[in-house]
């Protein structure tokens, strides 16, 4: 694992960034335009012992001025999945839909028991953990080889194969990434804490206002595991056992989404009240029908789109570990993803083309990945090492609650043919309960080409309407 700081690190520009914090910081309490407050803060010394006090004080939010940029070198999707989901995170990572994985390695942990110590016979453990590794790799380079699909042959790829991330976010954020990974339940992920560490060495040369706040969050009783009890408690009623879904689900839904909608647009425009907007809109709809096509093909072509944040909608789905970050890379939705040491291995996406030539062979690897895992649990391993037995096949239940106007941009990239397919079918089974629930709502949802007529692929457009057409400046969402 290499971690490297992209800029922003010589003496100047760190003194620049402080400097900018610094009068963040005092701004709301000084004379002058924000210029002249900047040019007088101009010793370093002096701003660092500002930023300090004011941070000290719990006034985080004017480090979310200071924004830092790495490059995360060799670090497993364990490591991608955990800071995609922290949502002020910017992030580039390289594709496994389009690059062969073969040869990128795989990381090798140090196999330790509950409490942490590493076991006795770890070198043995990794030799085998190894060969077993090197073998799913081996399996992987094969599929590729007979041409089938690099996105399809990754659902075999443990999760210990490396990638490699850009990774940009403000100050504050990175602060809360770094505290929750070397004092949080991820912690004990020895991978993550790692990662921790090294963020934090660099914290402590170019971000030296951020360590002691870092640090104090070791006392943090919020990473105390709440929920521990639940274990318990559903023994006491006989909860049935955790099943992977067969498909989508709309768990719940804004109800009368679609008069919601129309409702806030008039209530924002004409500053009416509840009420009185929805005496309008039923006056307006009496007069003309059409007028809740035309309100709602107005808000569709419009840039903001506030009026669509205010319904929700809440799924639960099955999703594999291949796609997850296909979902979780979409900010502006609430996800729950189980934990990585809680997943059934037996649950997992089998792909068509994998299907059509290699079905026996396929459920042959994930049995026995399901048996390895097993059998170095049975040996004393923790389950915290065992996440790299996961492979990018394994599937879990996630639930997620969004606003129209998210499903409406995920609908936008998904549901084009050339999103991923598992994805697609996702994404496209979220679409339909929309629909059906919020008919208005719902023709703005759909990938471009359906919703404006048009492609913005270019060149690289699947002509499922026949034709490429350029999008109107007026048509751009």
């Amino acid at each position: 694992m290499k971690v490297i700081m992209l800029g922003n690190d010589t003496k100047e520009e760190i003194e620049k960034r402080l400097q900018i914090v610094a009068s963040a910081g005092v701004l709301s309490r000084s004379d002058g335009t924000v210029t002249q407050v900047i040019e007088s803060h101009n010793d370093y010394e002096t701003n660092l012992k500002i930023v300090k006090a004011v941070v000290g004080f719990g006034h985080k939010s004017i480090t979310e001025h200071d924004y830092l940029v790495f490059a995360l070198e060799d670090v497993t999707p364990i490591v991608e999945q955990f800071i995609i989901g922290y949502r002020l995170t910017s992030f580039t990572i390289k594709s496994r839909r389009n690059v062969d994985f073969r040869n990128v390695g795989f990381y090798v942990p140090d196999f330790k028991d509950e409490v942490g110590d590493v076991l006795a016979n770890n070198r043995e453990l990794k030799q085998v953990y190894r060969e077993y590794m090197q073998s799913l790799f081996n399996k992987y380079g094969d599929l590729v080889d007979e041409s089938l699909p690099i996105e399809d042959c990754r659902y075999i790829l443990p999760y210990s194969y490396h990638s490699n991330i850009i990774m940009g976010c403000d100050a504050n954020e990175l602060a809360n990434m770094v505290s929750d990974m070397l004092y949080g339940k991820i912690s004990k992920i020895t991978e993550i804490k790692k990662l921790g560490e090294k963020l934090f060495d660099l914290i402590r040369e170019y971000v030296p206002y951020l360590a002691a706040p870092i640090e104090k969050e070791s006392k943090n009783s919020a990473y105390g595991d709440f929920l521990a009890f639940l274990e318990n408690e559903l023994a006491k009623v006989n909860a049935p056992k955790a099943r992977l879904l067969d498909k989508v689900y709309m768990v719940d839904y804004t109800k009368d989404a679609d008069i919601k909608v129309l409702v806030s647009a008039i209530m924002g425009r004409f500053q009416l009240t509840y009420d009185e907007s929805i005496k309008v809109l039923n006056q307006l709809i009496q007069s003309d029908e059409s007028i809740k096509n035309n309100i709602i093909q107005g808000i569709i072509l419009s840039k903001q789109q506030r009026e669509l944040e205010q319904v929700i909608y809440t799924f639960q789905a099955p999703i594999s570990l291949a796609v997850l970050t296909h979902i979780t890379r979409h900010r502006m939705h609430s996800l729950i993803v189980p934990e990585f040491t809680t997943f059934d291995l037996k649950n997992y996406v089998t792909p068509d083309s994998i299907l059509a030539r290699h079905k026996a062979e396929f459920d042959e690897i994930f049995e026995k990945n399901v048996e390895m895992r097993e059998k170095f649990s049975q040996m004393g391993v923790r389950d915290e090492d065992l996440v790299y037995f996961l492979l990018s096949g394994n599937a879990c239940n996630i639930t997620t609650t969004m606003n129209a106007r998210t499903l409406e941009w995920i609908s936008r990239m998904r549901c084009c043919n050339k999103a991923q397919w598992e994805i697609r079918g996702l994404v496209n089974q979220m679409v339909a309960y929309a629909k059906g629930v919020s008919p208005l709502i719902g023709e703005g949802l759909g990938a471009t080409c359906d919703v404006f007529g048009y492609c913005p692929e270019g060149k690289d457009s699947c002509k499922n309407r026949g034709v490429v057409i350029k999008p109107k400046k007026n048509n751009v969402n």
